[in-house]
């Protein structure tokens, strides 16, 4: 059977999938019974060069030419834009056509109305490569926890960040000549504010929370803190103590009854000992927390051609299954169910925490005197030498909530020569 393949965007990603397509045709004929055909693609720019693969089909601009085409059942987006993808996506599901996109951002946000069209005209919409590039997570999570509860998902999900940290880590960069590194080797874009800020692990968050814990949280739901106030200073202290500083996006169930769930995307204090700690340069890790499995990791490549485009392909193996069985149009993640957004009384964490106090007679004793007052304890302190007339106070804590957290900025906002300098949660 053969089984044609519309694919809008062929760039990075789109030349991979043809790639892969091309060089392995006979492996994927073997397992899913079909051929899986390129018959067109539509691209933006006509002019770019395209190489790395035998081009055997049409390339042009219109989109009709992939919608009105009744040779193409499977439709690949991997353009990479919004409100086109978004019409794009609709427009396809709507012609009946089954469709696989890489593209986070609108599945994040829109993600849910267009599985309702998919859903009600038959036809699948997978997204497998939104997260994590290579990682074949939302299939993981979707068909292997089926039977068992989680607890917590969470993960190095953007491969920028970690790089960024890892070479101010390693190769002690600063934070500008990591990024320019980032960019320099095309980790990082020119402008490289969605992923130094969070929101690129943010929108993936948000993802793996559906097929985790079946909720749809808005960005809105998440507290979202990028790397780009993470000073050298902070990294060598949290080493001091054992720690590497990662990036990460945590989903967890909270509350007395677990009835909660708390989202945020934020620097991390990783114990050197926990294998999240290891995960170096661009790669990602996904961390899932099952009640009856334990912890499992799932580790690889977040980003590159060929890592993303093997998932758009097992994406598209799944569809050409589907359609040799006559089985298409199922949810790729059915799982729905009524959970809160934990308040800032029920997230909990052990803390780190930077202090810069004017070196004064009793300035110390105020500090200590504002965390006692908030009920925060200390397990840790370091202080290091007044420099410039100000010293710093490097603080671990016992596990405090962000209420509590909320008092100590307020009252060291309303203090003189007292700053808070930084606050990273402790990862356990």
């Amino acid at each position: 059977m053969d089984i044609g393949i519309g694919l809008f965007g062929l760039g990075t990603v789109g030349s991979g999938v043809v790639k892969i397509l091309q060089d392995n045709a006979d492996q994927i004929a073997k397992r899913t019974g079909t051929h899986l055909l390129v018959k067109h693609a539509v691209v933006n720019n006509l002019e770019k060069k395209r190489t790395g693969f035998i081009n055997n089909f049409p390339i042009t601009n219109d989109a009709k030419d992939i919608l009105n085409n009744p040779e193409i059942q499977i439709v690949v987006e991997v353009m990479g834009t919004l409100d086109q993808a978004y019409k794009i996506i609709k427009d396809s599901l709507t012609a009946k056509k089954h469709v696989v996109t890489a593209n986070k951002d609108l599945i994040a946000s829109r993600g849910q109305e267009l599985v309702a069209i998919a859903e009600a005209n038959g036809v699948d919409l997978f997204f497998e490569a939104a997260v994590a590039g290579g990682i074949p997570i939302l299939r993981t999570l979707a068909n292997s926890f089926t039977a068992d509860e989680i607890s917590r998902v969470a993960g190095i999900i953007n491969g920028t960040s970690n790089f960024i940290l890892t070479q101010m880590t390693t190769n002690k960069l600063s934070y500008a000549n990591a990024l320019q590194l980032a960019q320099k080797k095309g980790f990082a874009e020119a402008d490289p504010t969605n992923d130094v800020a969070g929101f690129d692990a943010a929108y993936k968050l948000i993802i793996l929370s559906n097929f985790a814990f079946g909720v749809q949280p808005a960005l809105d739901d998440l507290t979202i803190n990028g790397i780009t106030h993470l000073t050298d200073a902070d990294i060598e202290d949290a080493n001091a103590f054992g720690y590497a500083v990662k990036l990460l996006g945590v989903a967890q169930r909270v509350g007395q009854d677990a009835n909660a769930i708390s989202i945020d995307v934020s620097p991390y204090l990783v114990p050197f000992t926990h294998p999240l700690a290891t995960v170096h340069n661009e790669n990602n890790a996904v961390l899932v927390n099952g009640e009856s499995v334990g912890e499992i990791m799932l580790y690889g490549p977040g980003a590159g051609e060929l890592p993303t485009a093997n998932s758009v392909l097992s994406d598209l193996t799944n569809i050409a299954t589907d359609i040799a069985l006559n089985t298409p149009g199922r949810p790729f993640n059915s799982f729905n169910q009524n959970l809160d957004i934990a308040k800032p009384s029920q997230r909990l964490s052990r803390r780190f925490i930077v202090i810069e106090v004017d070196d004064t007679p009793g300035a110390m004793y105020s500090v200590t005197g504002m965390f006692a007052a908030a009920k925060i304890s200390f397990s840790d302190l370091k202080q290091t030498p007044a420099a410039n007339g100000t010293a710093r106070l490097v603080a671990l804590t016992h596990p405090a909530s962000d209420a509590q957290l909320n008092v100590i900025q307020t009252t060291i906002r309303n203090a003189d020569g007292i700053n808070l300098a930084a606050e990273y949660k402790i990862f356990s």
